[in-house]
C-alpha cells in the first residue's frame, strides 16, 4: 500500500548493464532498501528504466512525490568508443601534426608478434586540418591566423559535414589562450556545429593522449545528449521531478548537466559505482584490503581497494585507446555470465569475450539463443534452478541448455550420458583459470600479496562463481554483500559528487621557493575553479572537500607517481614533507629511493568532493536460523553431490553454515564449497572462510 505523497525522503540507484538494469530505492525516512531488476533493451536503455521504475516504487510502498533524487550509471559511452558508433569528429591541429593520431605512440600490444594491426584511428586522415597557430610552451605567439585561413577552414570543416570540431594546439595545456581564440573564430564561422578546444577539456601535457580526450568527449556527446534527453522525459512521465545525477568514472556523481557537457566524465561509469559499494559494505567485515568481482551479464570487472578507498588511475584503456582521466582502476575480462562458451579451429574450449547479452541471451532463457554461456552452465551443474531464476519470475530452460552443450561436448571429445553436464563443468574450469590469471597478473603489477585481501563478490554471477575464483587464486575469504546483483545501483546512490581538475606544470624542486610558490598558486587557482563548478550542482551537497595529488618522478625518468598530498603541504607546500612522501612512495613499489637525483613535479591534481547526506545500510536482526528446505544435485570435483539449499532472507546475522551448500535469494545464488564456512555479519553479508583460512 502506497504512503502518502511526499511522506517519505527516498532515493533511487540505477545501473543499466548489457543484461539487465538494476534498481535499488533506499528510504530515508524509514531506513528500508527496496530491490528491483529489469531485462535491459539495448537498442533504446531509457526504456528498461522507464519500465523498471513503477513496479520498484509500487514494492518499496512510496509515491513519485517521496523520491528526492536519482542517481544513474551506464555503459552506453564506453560501448559506443568501442563499437566506434559516435559523432562525426574534425580535429584542428598546429600545422605539420597532421598525422598525431596515425603515429601516436608508436607502440603495439605485443612486440613479438608482427601481424598485430595498429589501432584503426578514431578520426581518419582526410578529417584532420592543420592551421598555422602556434605558440612555444614558455606562451610566446609565433604565427596566428588570419581571416582569409579561418574562412577556409570553416569552408573545408562545412565541406566534410561534420558533427562536431576539436581543436588541439602545442603547448595549449600550459598556455590556452590561443587555442581558445582559433575555437571561437570557428565557432563564429559554423554556427550549430559544436567546437571545443583540447585545454578546456583537458589540460594535461603530451598532445595525442589530450587529443583523445578531447575527441572522445566530442565523439559520444551526441549520444550522451539523446539518451539523456530521453531519460529526462522518460521519468518525467512518471510524475517524478527529483534531480537526475550520472554515476562519473572516478566514483563519485555529476549532475546532468555536466554530464551533457562533459560525457568524458561518465565513460567508465558503471563499474566504478559497485567498487564504491564494495568499500563502503566492507566496513561492517573490517577488511579493508579488497579484490572486488562485479560479474554481471556480460563482463567481469576486476578492481582493488587498500584501506577503504578504491585504487584510482589516471590512464586506462577504453577499447583501443588510451584515456589520461582519474578513474577507478577496474580490469574488464569477457567472463559473465552471458559469456558464450566455443570451441577454436585446434579444439580448444574457449569462454568469450562475446557475449550473448540481453538479446537473444543465454540459451537457457528461450529467447532464441542458440550458442550455450556461462548461466547455461551453472543451470546444468545444479547452482541455479530452473523455476527460481529472479525470484521465480524467469523460468530457465534447462533442456535447450543441454542441447547446446552436448554439441559443445562432441566438438572437445566428451562422452557418456552426462556430457553436457561435464562440458559445461569444464567451461566453468576455463572461466575460472581466466579470471584467476588476470587476478594475479593485476597483483604483480602493484607488487601486493593477494594473502591480504578478501574477495568481494557481486552482480547477478559474481556470488555464484565467488568460491570457485578464491579457491583457484588461494585467497581465503570471500565477502557476498546484500542484493549483490544491485550493487552498482547500491553504489550510485552511495557516492558523493566528484569530479577532477588537472594542470600541467613542469616544477624542479632545486628551484627552491620559486617552485613552491608556483605549485601553491596553481593549486588555488584549481581550487576556485572547482569550487564555482560544484556550487551549481544542488542543493543536497555539504562544504567542498579538496583532494591533491602531485605526478612525481626523478629527475630524467619516463614515468612518474602519483603521490597524495595531505591538506596542510596543499595548503601551504613545503618541500621537506612533499619530497619525503615522494620518496616513500618510491620505495613502496620501487624498494628504493634515490636522494641524489633532483625531483620533479609533472602535473597537479586536484579532486573536489561535495558530501551527499549518506545513507545507512540496515542492519540484520540476529536469532533467526534458516533451514535447509531441500536439497540440489550438484557436480562439483567430478561428482555429483546431493547439497541443501537455504533461502538467505530467512539468516539472520551471526548464523554460521558449513559448505556444500546453496544460498539462493531474489537476484543471485552463492555456492559455498565444501569445507569452506558460511556467516552472516552485521548488515548482512555473507563472509565466506577457507577451511583453516582467517575471518
Amino acid at each position: 500500500m502506497a504512503s502518502t505523497p511526499g511522506a517519505n525522503r527516498c532515493r533511487i540507484g540505477i545501473d543499466v548493464g548489457g543484461t539487465f538494469t538494476d534498481f535499488v530505492l533506499a528510504n530515508m525516512t524509514t531506513g528500508e532498501m527496496t530491490r528491483y531488476k529489469e531485462p535491459s533493451v539495448p537498442a533504446d536503455p531509457s526504456m528498461s528504466v522507464r519500465r523498471g521504475l513503477p513496479p520498484l516504487i509500487e514494492q518499496a510502498g512510496v509515491t513519485a512525490d517521496d523520491i528526492e533524487l536519482i542517481v544513474h550509471g551506464t555503459t552506453l559511452l564506453v560501448n559506443a568508443i568501442i563499437q566506434r558508433r559516435g559523432a562525426k569528429v574534425a580535429l584542428v591541429v598546429t600545422k605539420g601534426h597532421r598525422g598525431i593520431l596515425e603515429i601516436g605512440r608508436m607502440s603495439l600490444e605485443n612486440s613479438y608478434d608482427f601481424t598485430l594491426r595498429k589501432e584503426e584511428p578514431l578520426i581518419t586522415r582526410n578529417l584532420i586540418f592543420e592551421t598555422t597557430a602556434r605558440n612555444l610552451v614558455d606562451g610566446t605567439v609565433i604565427a596566428t591566423p588570419d581571416d582569409a585561413e579561418y574562412d577556409a577552414l570553416a569552408k573545408s570543416l562545412k565541406d566534410q559535414s561534420v558533427d562536431a570540431v576539436t581543436v588541439l594546439l602545442l603547448n595549449s595545456y600550459a598556455h590556452p589562450e590561443l587555442e581558445a581564440s582559433v575555437a571561437a573564430a570557428l565557432r563564429e564561422r559554423l554556427p550549430g556545429i559544436p567546437v571545443s578546444e583540447s585545454a578546456r577539456i583537458w589540460p594535461e601535457r603530451r598532445e595525442f593522449e589530450r587529443a583523445l580526450v578531447a575527441i572522445i568527449n566530442a565523439y559520444v556527446q551526441p549520444i550522451m545528449e539523446e539518451y539523456l534527453g530521453l531519460l529526462v522525459d522518460r521519468i518525467g512521465e512518471l510524475g517524478i521531478t527529483a534531480p537526475i545525477y550520472i554515476t562519473a568514472s572516478n566514483g563519485g556523481t555529476l549532475s546532468i548537466e555536466t554530464a551533457r557537457g562533459r560525457p568524458i566524465d561518465t565513460v567508465l561509469s558503471g563499474p566504478a559505482s559497485g567498487v564504491v559499494a564494495a568499500t563502503e559494505a566492507a566496513k561492517a567485515a573490517k577488511r579493508s584490503h579488497l579484490i572486488t568481482v562485479d560479474m554481471g551479464g556480460t563482463s567481469c570487472d576486476l578492481a582493488l581497494t587498500r584501506d577503504g578507498e578504491p585504487e584510482y588511475a589516471t590512464v586506462t584503456q577504453v577499447g583501443d585507446y588510451p584515456l589520461v582521466v582519474p578513474v577507478v582502476n577496474v580490469i574488464s575480462i569477457g567472463a559473465g555470465g552471458g559469456s558464450i562458451i566455443w570451441v577454436d579451429a585446434q579444439g580448444i574450449l574457449k569462454v568469450g569475450p562475446h557475449s550473448a547479452g540481453a538479446d537473444p541471451g543465454p540459451v537457457c532463457y528461450g529467447r532464441g539463443g542458440t550458442e550455450p554461456t556461462i548461466t547455461d552452465c551453472y543451470l546444468l551443474v545444479g547452482y541455479i534452478h530452473p523455476d527460481h531464476f529472479l525470484g521465480g519470475r524467469m523460468k530457465l530452460d534447462e533442456d535447450a541448455a543441454r542441447v547446446a552443450l552436448e554439441a559443445i561436448a562432441d566438438k572437445v571429445g566428451i562422452e557418456g550420458d552426462d556430457k553436457a553436464v561435464k562440458a559445461a563443468d569444464a567451461a566453468l574450469r576455463v572461466a575460472t583459470a581466466m579470471m584467476s590469471t588476470e587476478l594475479y597478473k593485476g597483483l604483480a603489477r602493484r607488487g601486493e600479496d593477494p594473502r591480504e585481501y578478501a574477495l568481494m563478490a557481486f552482480g547477478g554471477a559474481g556470488p555464484t562463481h565467488g568460491n570457485l575464483l578464491a579457491q583457484e587464486a588461494r585467497l581465503d575469504g570471500i565477502i557476498v554483500p546484500p542484493a549483490p546483483a544491485t550493487f552498482c545501483a547500491m553504489g550510485a546512490i552511495l557516492a558523493d559528487v566528484k569530479r577532477d581538475y588537472v594542470r600541467s606544470r613542469h616544477l624542479r624542486f632545486t628551484d627552491g621557493k620559486a617552485a613552491l610558490a608556483d605549485l601553491a598558486r596553481t593549486f588555488r587557482e584549481i581550487e576556485q575553479e572547482a569550487s564555482d563548478w560544484i556550487a551549481k550542482e544542488g542543493d543536497l551537497l555539504g562544504e567542498p572537500e579538496f583532494a591533491a595529488t602531485l605526478d612525481m618522478r626523478y629527475a630524467g625518468q619516463a614515468y612518474d607517481l602519483g603521490v597524495a598530498i595531505p591538506d596542510e603541504l596543499r595548503i601551504n607546500p613545503e618541500a621537506e614533507g612533499i619530497l619525503e612522501l615522494f620518496h616513500r612512495e618510491h620505495e613502496r613499489i620501487y624498494s628504493f629511493r634515490d636522494l641524489e637525483s633532483g625531483v620533479e613535479v609533472t602535473t597537479q591534481r586536484i579532486r573536489v568532493i561535495g558530501r551527499i547526506p549518506p545513507v545507512t545500510l540496515p542492519n540484520v536482526e540476529a536469532g533467526a536460523r534458516a533451514k535447509a528446505g531441500e536439497k540440489r544435485r550438484i557436480f562439483n570435483q567430478g561428482k555429483y553431490a546431493d547439497v541443501p539449499v537455504y533461502l538467505r532472507r530467512e539468516m539472520g546475522r551471526g548464523q554460521k553454515l558449513k559448505g556444500p551448500a546453496i544460498l539462493e535469494q531474489r537476484d543471485s545464488t552463492i555456492w559455498v564449497l565444501p569445507d569452506w564456512t558460511a556467516e552472516i555479519d552485521r548488515i548482512g553479508n555473507i563472509l565466506i572462510t577457507a577451511p583453516n583460512g582467517k575471518k
